[in-house]
């Protein structure tokens, strides 16, 4: 997919990758972005459509959407990552329904969209999908979880022609890593690799050098090779439930 011309929603848009996503989709000559955050905020640049949008909100994903005539692509970025020691079940619930339950919402309200346009969906997970960080158990647990849904929705969603993308980044230099005294990639670079991976139709998105020297090894991997094997028992026809 070429992003010219096209109309994108990425949530989490207002800072970090978010808002460098939004600056990449722009500077790629994209139609529309729509951008979503819990914050009011606005953008300079006309093809920027601001949406109130908290991903663990229901009513105001679906208003959002509401508002979106047509899509392309829903990047799903919006995530949170506290530091803290697995004792905590409400910790890990806040993980999950920032990080798992909200892209899955998101990307049922905009599915008929997407299924219309042939579209895409971004999902941006983590290296910590693949291998958790010790130190960071419930995000880690919330991106895994992600992953697997993304390469389910994957298998499902091929047949109705809606490509699904994960991007694997590690530390980026934004917020949400601030406290970690490791080198980072900056969220300018990881977008511009981002949409660089959809563009080549990348299933499993690198963008960055530390995920980077992940990317060939995962590739030919065994666990690559057995998720497209599970991927051929799923129906092709149109996945009713999913679209609704």
């Amino acid at each position: 997919m070429n992003i010219a011309n096209k109309t994108v929603l990425i949530t989490g848009a207002n800072r970090g990758l978010g808002q460098a996503l939004v600056e990449e989709a722009l500077r790629r000559g994209a139609k529309r972005v729509y951008a979503g955050a819990r914050q009011p905020f606005s953008h300079e640049d006309g093809r920027v459509t601001p949406l109130i949008l908290d991903v663990t909100n229901l009513t105001l994903i679906e208003a959002a959407v509401a508002n979106v005539d047509a899509l392309d692509m829903v990047i799903n970025n919006a995530g949170l990552s506290l530091y803290e020691d697995f004792s905590d079940r409400a910790m890990l619930e806040r993980h999950l329904a920032i990080n798992l339950v909200g892209p899955y919402d998101v990307t049922q309200a905009v599915l008929p969209l997407l299924t219309r346009s042939r579209g895409a969906i971004v999902n941006v997970l983590s290296l910590a999908s693949l291998a958790p960080s010790p130190f960071n158990p419930a995000y880690s647990v919330s991106k895994a979880a992600a992953f697997s849904m993304s390469q389910a929705l994957r298998a499902l969603l091929a047949g109705q022609g809606v490509r699904v993308h994960a991007v694997l980044p590690g530390p980026m230099d934004t917020e949400m890593t601030r406290e970690l005294d490791i080198p980072k990639a900056s969220p300018e670079s990881a977008a511009r690799e981002i949409f660089d991976g959809v563009e080549k139709g990348e299933e499993e998105i690198f963008p960055d050098p530390m995920s980077a020297t992940m990317a060939e090894g995962w590739r030919g991997s065994a666990l690559k090779a057995l998720e497209r094997q599970m991927a051929t028992y799923v129906d092709t026809t149109p996945v009713k439930s999913l679209a609704r």
